[in-house]
């Protein structure tokens, strides 16, 4: 298989970007060199507008180590990786950005910030993580949520979950996006209380209460990404075998799923989180430098679709 197919469903996705005006992003502490060659990179094919926040000093010296020019950029000095987060949440709420990158802190440190009660960016959705694979072997963009937030989530944490993903599914297009509910098996049982949360969940879809999407559930992985198995168990499902997004039972199953995936299925992972004001782009120190361009491109869809409702973003310069 060659590189170029491996990649083609994010070189889908940021071609989508190529018509929409670049997103003001505040990039919270980008003082690695892969950072900013993300940051160079999306801005360079008009997907971000990067304001870097952070210690100046350390930024330019990451810059100058690694051959980037970053002087186009606007950047705003804070003495440590805490007041710059606390920073890039202000410019949020402020209004001077429409998405937030993580840069070379903790993830604890930026979502400390994002979710402060007083000074924070939360809603009333239950901040949730999403991956988005390119699987090389599946026909479609795999949504696989949550498998670094939200470590043992319960029903309603689950419901808002689904809502976030699905959201994020109508950002790309996808109409009525189908939503697999994974456990173990595919019959429900007391034993497994995963597969309970997974036939409330589907009832709530029923009476509205989680909408714009087909949910099914309980699925074990197979049902949901293979036809055959699905037939094989004789599972009569508009969602098995042709899952858009999969909802894990929780954050340790997510997290091996998906490493598993990209280990021993030479996929991809763009990570973003959802729920709070604006889009969030988290990435792993391990992500390549095509990936993390991917999740600034997944974050900038969203945003965009984001203003149709509630207003401007990413005006053209």
């Amino acid at each position: 298989m060659g590189e170029t197919r491996k990649h083609e469903k994010y070189e889908a996705l940021i071609a989508m970007c190529r018509a929409l005006a670049p997103v003001r992003t505040a990039v919270v502490h980008p003082c690695d060199q892969s950072t900013l060659q993300a940051t160079i990179e999306a801005a360079q094919i008009k997907i971000i507008r990067p304001i870097l926040v952070g210690p100046t000093a350390k930024i330019r010296a990451a810059a100058a180590s690694a051959g980037l020019d970053v002087g186009a950029f606007p950047l705003i000095d804070t003495p440590h990786s805490h007041a710059a987060a606390a920073k890039a949440v202000e410019l949020v709420r402020t209004g001077e950005a429409d998405m937030l990158m993580k840069g070379s802190l903790h993830t604890d440190e930026l979502m400390t910030e994002v979710v402060r009660t007083d000074t924070g960016i939360r809603t009333e959705r239950r901040i949730s993580h999403i991956f988005i694979m390119d699987v090389p072997t599946y026909p479609k963009p795999l949504f696989i949520t949550d498998a670094a937030v939200n470590i043992l989530p319960n029903l309603e944490e689950k419901a808002d979950i689904a809502r976030n993903a699905i959201d994020l599914c109508h950002a790309f297009g996808i109409v009525q996006p189908k939503v697999a509910i994974l456990s173990a098996v595919e019959t429900i049982s007391s034993k497994i209380p995963s597969t309970l949360e997974a036939a409330a969940l589907c009832k709530m879809a029923e009476r509205d209460q989680i909408a714009g999407a087909i949910l099914d559930g309980p699925l074990a992985f197979d049902n949901a990404i293979s036809r055959d198995a699905a037939a094989i168990k004789h599972i009569a499902s508009a969602v098995a075998g042709d899952a858009d997004v999969l909802l894990v039972p929780d954050l340790e199953a997510g997290n091996m799923l998906v490493k598993a995936l990209s280990f021993l299925a030479d996929a991809d992972a763009a990570g973003i989180v959802l729920g709070a004001r604006v889009p969030i782009i988290l990435t792993s120190r391990a992500d390549s430098l095509r990936t993390r361009v991917a999740s600034c491109a997944v974050a900038a869809l969203y945003a965009h679709a984001k203003r149709v409702a509630i207003g401007s973003v990413g005006k053209p310069e």
